[in-house]
């Protein structure tokens, strides 16, 4: 597929559909953007296989005339089946905006209002456009879940919910209101699913298991009372050393398991058990109520530790990854590893680590990118050394904090090197 002609999937009152969305390109010196479709219409469609008979047969509709058109129009059918970055549900944002104000959260409802307000310009959509300048929360989700914490961010949170409740099905109509699936050429339709078939035999064998499924399936049990609890259990591999500790949320900030400002990290779960066990030890979670309830639980054999994959952190060849830029990284280990490094820096008030990772640096502009890519925003250019190094620095910085196995004497943790104004 043409790297400038994306296929994207839209959630919309009668279901999944497929459209062609081309971002923003220069062409005689004036700014374009387009999708799909022709005169008032957007063109939709129920696969894969229908996209690729109609742009095949077909050269009534407003992209005919993009650059990359000629290119495009020889995808194979497999090519035009949306990745997970380009599946916008619209129809579901109700329901996503009833969850916390997390990560994932945050960034799923910012690439939808993107593309919403591609489509609203594109399609002549004010009533979408409306309804997005209904509450300044909108425009700030590119922010992370910093513009989102604390009083102030749970009332942003809130009025984006209030919006969506009260006006979302304004936006859904009017979406409604546009597309249109036009008919498609049956010797195109049928070529197009013999593809579809051949690519899935060799893709997906017969005892092959989709690994959305096989991660859900495989859900441990145990993690049902943690879930309950509020306190969960993370996994961590850093310097090529893998260690479990424990991690709540008071008030919207991140408590880590830890003593005198180092975190306790156990090399296995069962150490970090007995750990939790003895009614000894002094740390920063045993004021909690809950904490009580865990100890008994371990105690009775009705809960052990275990930490689900939303709850694993890898820190190694991050900053290599880094190095290729967007790209050479997948986009949700990274985002775990920025999660973990936020949290244990708000723990212990670390401003500078905060600094680096906020996109008004070099090394958070380019994890936004990452994270959060906009066709309406201009990359950073390579070479990323300077990024990656910076990355080096705080997960330094992170490790120097670490207690591992609970042996450390020493009454604080040791001062990590100071970052310089070229690690920012």
């Amino acid at each position: 597929m043409a790297a400038d002609i994306t296929p994207i999937q839209l959630g919309l009152t009668e279901g999944n559909v497929l459209t062609l969305w081309a971002p923003r390109w220069v062409e005689d010196g004036e700014d374009w953007e387009a999708f799909l479709g022709h005169e008032e219409h957007l063109y939709v469609f129920a696969d894969a296989a229908h996209l690729a008979a109609f742009i095949r047969a077909s050269d009534e509709h407003d992209l005919v005339d993009h650059p990359e058109w000629e290119t495009a129009v020889t995808a194979l059918a497999d090519e035009l089946v949306p990745d997970e970055d380009h599946r916008f549900d619209i129809v579901g944002v109700p329901e996503l905006v009833a969850e916390p104000a997390d990560l994932w959260t945050l960034a799923e409802l910012a690439d939808t209002v993107a593309i919403l307000r591609s489509l609203a310009e594109v399609c002549d959509l004010p009533a979408i456009e409306e309804v997005l300048d209904a509450s300044d929360g909108f425009s700030m989700l590119g922010m992370g879940e910093r513009a989102f914490m604390g009083r102030t961010g749970e009332k942003l949170w809130d009025e984006i919910g209030a919006v969506v409740s009260e006006k979302w099905d304004q936006v859904v109509e009017a979406l409604d209101g546009v597309v249109a699936t036009p008919e498609v050429d049956a010797e195109e339709l049928d070529i197009a699913q013999r593809e579809l078939a051949a690519v899935q035999v060799v893709a997906r064998p017969d005892d092959a298991v989709d690994d959305e499924d096989e991660d859900e399936a495989d859900r441990d049990p145990a993690l049902a009372f943690w879930d309950q609890i509020g306190i969960d259990p993370i996994r961590l591999t850093v310097g090529q050393r893998t260690g479990w500790t424990l991690r709540c949320y008071l008030d919207d900030e991140p408590v880590l398991l830890s003593h005198v400002g180092r975190v306790l990290v156990f090399s296995s779960p069962e150490e970090l058990a007995g750990y939790v066990q003895d009614r000894s030890q002094n740390n920063s979670m045993v004021e909690l109520g809950v904490y009580a309830e865990i100890q008994d639980a371990l105690d009775e054999g009705t809960a052990t530790v275990v930490a689900g994959l939303e709850n694993t952190y890898e820190l190694d060849e991050v900053a290599d990854g880094l190095l290729t830029g967007p790209g050479g990284i997948a986009p949700k280990k990274l985002a775990l590893a920025v999660e973990l490094l936020d949290d244990a820096a708000a723990a212990r008030g670390d401003e500078e680590t905060t600094e680096a990772l906020g996109s008004s640096s070099p090394l958070g502009a380019l994890i936004s990118v990452i994270l959060r890519p906009d066709p309406d925003r201009m990359p950073p250019s390579p070479p990323f050394e300077d990024e990656s190094a910076a990355f080096t620095v705080l997960v330094d910085r992170f490790s120097g904090t670490l207690d591992w196995d609970n042996k450390d004497d020493s009454e604080s943790f040791p001062e990590a090197r100071a970052l310089t104004e070229d690690d920012l």
